[in-house]
Order: C-alpha cells, then sequence, then structure tokens
C-alpha cells in the first residue's frame, strides 16, 4: 500500500458500517475507507493517508455528530493501545455487528444456509472479563501528541502500540482484567524504577525486565510469572519476594529467563519461586452436578473468558445431541476442556492436540475429574488422524474440532469425509475459515443450527458453534 502524495480531506462523511480488524467503514466516491476508532452511524470529518486500488484508510479528525450507538469510553487508554476498538460503540449494538459477521463469511464465503443461525450470546460482564493478560516492559515508552521524552525517563509497562513492535504504551489502568492486575502491574514497575533495574531494549536486547504474566480464576486463584532477560539473582529474587509479600492473593508466583530475541517463552523453563506450579479453574458441569476442575500451569491454553467458555461449551454440548452410548473424537482438544466437558455423556471421548504439553495436562485434568474414559493423543492432526487411528480407537459417532484461527488443514477435512461421523460440532474463532471448511464439509453434510458466541466484548473478535449433520443414505 502507497501513500497517498497529497492527503485527501473529506468533511461530513458518514460511518456506514464495521468492517474489518475493529475498524468502521466510510465509503467515499464508491471506495471503501476503513477508519478506526468511529461507530457506525458517525458524521466524521476524516483524513485519507493510505489508498490502495479497491480500497483505502482514514483517520477521523472531528467527529461532526455522534451516531445514536455511541457511548462513552471507559478506558483512558482507548485511541492509542489498540485494543477494545469497538468500546464506544454500545454492547447491543457489537453484538448485532458480531452477528452479522458471522453471517456474512458465511453466507459470501461458504455459501452457507444460515436459515437456522440462533441470536448471538452476549457476555454478562462487559469488562473484568479476562483471566489472563500479559504486560511488556520497555525502556522506549511511546509519548503522547506533542509529549517530549525527559532524560532519564525509565520506560513503560503495558501493551505494545500496533504497527510499532519496540513502542510500549504504559498502562495506568486496564479495564478487561480485576483487581489486583493493576495494582500489581503498577506495583512491579514502581519497585524496578525504584531499584534502577532496567526495562527491556527490544531493539538493542540490553535490559533486565522483559514481561509480566498475569493469570486469575473465578475461585480467586492469582497466577503471576515475572520474565527477566538473564538470570540475576541479587535483582530477581528480591523483587519476587517484594511481590510475594505485598500481595497476599497471589497462589503461584513463577520466573522465566528469557534471553532470546524475541517474548516467546513456551519453549523455555519456568521455575516456580512460591505457591503452587500451577492454579485451578472450576467450571460447572452441564446438567448439574460437581464442578469440574482444570488445572492451568504456566503455558496452558484456557479460554481466556471463563463465565463465557462455560455457555461455549454448553452449546457445543447440546449440539453433539449426546445420550452416553457414543464415541466421541475432540479434535485440537487443548487441555482437553471440550472432553471432559462432554465425557459425561457420552460412552469415550479421544482428544488430539499437537502440543506435547497440552496432552500431559488434559491426562492430568481427567484424572481430577475422575474421568476414565478420556484417552489423549499429541501430534499432527494431520498425520495422526487416519485410517489406522479410527480403527484403533473407533470410528466416531460425533466429532468435535476446536482449530486454531487458520482453520483445519485440507487433509484433516478430507479424513472427516471419509470417517462419515452422523454429527459434527465445528468451533472457530475465525468465521471466515470456518465457512471455506464446512463448504468442503457440504459435500456430506448439512448445516442445522449455527449459534455465534461473543467471548471478547469491545473487539471485532467472534466465536461460532456450526452444527454438521451428515446427509441421509451416507
Amino acid at each position: 500500500m502507497s501513500k497517498i502524495k497529497k492527503e485527501v480531506f473529506v468533511t461530513d462523511a458518514e460511518v456506514c458500517d464495521a468492517g474489518a480488524e475493529g475498524n468502521a467503514i466510510v465509503r467515499v466516491d464508491g471506495m471503501v475507507v476503513f477508519v478506526p476508532y468511529v461507530v457506525p452511524g458517525d458524521i466524521i470529518d476524516l483524513k485519507i493517508f493510505k489508498k490502495k486500488k479497491n480500497y483505502a484508510e482514514g483517520r477521523a479528525l472531528t467527529i461532526k455528530k455522534p451516531s445514536p450507538f455511541r457511548v462513552d469510553a471507559q478506558c483512558a487508554h482507548f485511541g492509542v493501545c489498540g485494543g477494545c476498538k469497538w468500546q464506544t460503540m454500545a454492547y447491543e449494538a457489537q453484538l448485532r455487528y458480531k452477528q452479522q459477521q458471522v453471517r456474512d463469511n458465511l453466507e459470501r464465503l461458504g455459501h452457507i444456509d444460515t436459515s437456522q443461525m440462533q441470536p448471538i450470546c452476549g457476555s454478562d460482564n462487559i469488562f473484568r472479563y479476562r483471566n489472563k493478560l500479559e504486560f511488556t516492559f520497555s525502556n522506549k515508552r511511546w509519548l503522547a501528541v506533542g509529549e517530549e521524552r525527559k532524560e532519564g525517563d525509565p520506560g513503560a509497562a503495558g501493551f505494545h502500540v500496533p504497527t510499532v513492535f519496540d513502542k510500549v504504551l504504559s498502562i495506568d489502568r486496564c479495564e478487561l482484567q480485576k483487581e489486583p492486575s493493576n495494582r500489581l502491574r503498577t506495583a512491579l514497575r514502581d519497585y524496578a524504577i525504584s531499584k534502577n533495574i532496567p526495562f527491556y531494549d527490544i531493539r538493542n536486547h540490553t535490559g533486565y525486565l522483559r514481561n509480566l504474566v498475569i493469570r486469575n480464576t473465578s475461585t480467586g486463584e492469582w497466577m503471576i510469572i515475572v520474565i527477566v532477560a538473564e538470570d540475576k539473582p541479587e535483582w530477581l529474587i528480591p523483587m519476587l519476594e517484594y511481590l510475594r509479600d505485598s500481595f497476599p492473593e497471589i497462589t503461584s508466583l513463577q520466573y522465566i529467563v528469557n534471553s532470546k530475541m524475541n517474548d516467546s517463552y513456551t519453549d523455555l523453563e519456568t521455575t516456580t519461586f512460591c505457591g503452587k506450579c500451577y492454579i485451578t479453574e472450576q467450571m460447572p458441569r452441564y446438567g448439574g452436578g460437581e464442578p469440574l476442575k482444570f488445572r492451568i500451569n504456566p503455558k496452558s491454553f484456557y479460554q481466556t473468558n471463563s463465565e463465557q467458555a462455560f455457555k461455549l461449551y454448553s452449546y457445543v454440548a447440546e449440539f453433539a445431541g449426546l445420550n452416553n452410548q457414543e464415541t466421541v473424537y475432540d479434535l485440537y482438544t487443548g487441555t482437553g476442556t471440550i472432553a471432559q466437558f462432554v465425557a459425561g455423556m457420552c460412552r469415550k471421548v479421544v482428544g488430539i492436540e499437537y502440543v506435547e504439553e497440552a496432552i500431559a495436562d488434559a491426562k492430568v485434568n481427567a484424572d481430577i475429574n475422575g474421568f476414565t474414559n478420556c484417552t489423549f493423543y499429541a501430534g499432527d492432526m494431520a498425520k495422526v488422524l487416519t485410517d489406522d487411528f479410527v480403527a484403533s480407537n473407533g470410528r466416531p459417532d460425533v466429532i468435535i474440532t476446536d482449530p486454531p484461527r487458520a482453520g483445519m488443514h485440507e487433509k484433516v477435512v478430507e479424513q472427516l469425509l471419509k470417517i462419515e461421523a452422523k454429527r459434527i460440532v465445528y468451533v472457530s474463532c475465525n468465521p471466515a475459515t470456518q465457512a471455506r471448511d464446512l463448504a468442503m464439509l457440504a459435500e456430506k453434510y448439512g448445516i442445522g443450527r449455527i449459534q455465534p458466541v461473543d467471548m471478547f466484548p469491545h473487539t471485532q473478535h467472534v466465536e461460532n458453534v456450526a452444527e454438521l449433520i451428515l446427509k441421509p443414505n451416507r
């Protein structure tokens, strides 16, 4: 995409729709212009600064007349942070556009019949719903417009500024996770500054304090992971002792030494400083009974909106239509949460997942919950799900699949068509790739109920559950 040689200014333009990546859409002389941080129905003056053949990018200069769907942002960092781009859109409007996003993707990309789509399931809590946040410490603080960098500026503890890999916005308060999340982050920041512990420089790979991961459960457990650039006990140990003594809520305090050139840590060793090496989340059982328990370690995947996860999995169980007799395959099982959610309703569950550590967690969780009918395998889905695997584990009556954003590999789709399970329940965090896969599965499957679920209020992201039923004479 190239810059426009002469910037274009447009006055009194109406924001007509919600678009991709959390942006909104303005149409100027027939061209789609993507504009962030505005709401459908706003009348704005804007500047168009980038243009391509079929679309352009712009920035709102003035909101001349606010949309009836516009509300005040609760976060002081709205518009700079890059997250929660829909925060100024009324929540009922957010839900409407998310449902439309699912419908448009399924109909336009997959030519899917959406007549059985059910109303989107909204989140009861639209703030402080996340159970995990990751913060970055950087010596390069993002400066506000007109602000000059002062000598000795220690940097920032917060989130990366979009499109700028080495700049971090200092976050005073994030509204997505309940307390003591904000107090923990600011306390660690202030402690490091007071002790002259340098924040990390991602460009030059100098400095010490890199990242902070905060996880919590609905039962009140808190896991804190401090990530540093090198093993320097004279800084690390007092810093961890300070957190331990200042925040009795912490039930698991851990650290990671990351000397790599990037911030990824899933391949690094985690050391427990105090408390347990895990936290335990609880989830109600579908239909009642003792809650399920899921042990979460520092690298475990768990849905970041715990309350909505129960609703999402409840739709999965409903669509699966189990009556205690079925063999169920749970593809991309992760730590086995969905597998164990349905384990009490079927004869047998077979889970497959690429990450070996996740499978280890799944086995531990199955044991904690007393399930003896769950079997888990680690490996590449396209290589594991073979004819021999099906022969060994039994042909599934129901397949549940919850792939990553990229969707399922074509070979996996081909194998599902070959297996011909009576029912498939497809969970997706990306309606576009789900539409592509459903179009291929339509060769043998009809689409039943479709259920969007909002896991992430104030963002454009949406989960969707689709029910697939094997066509007759198969």
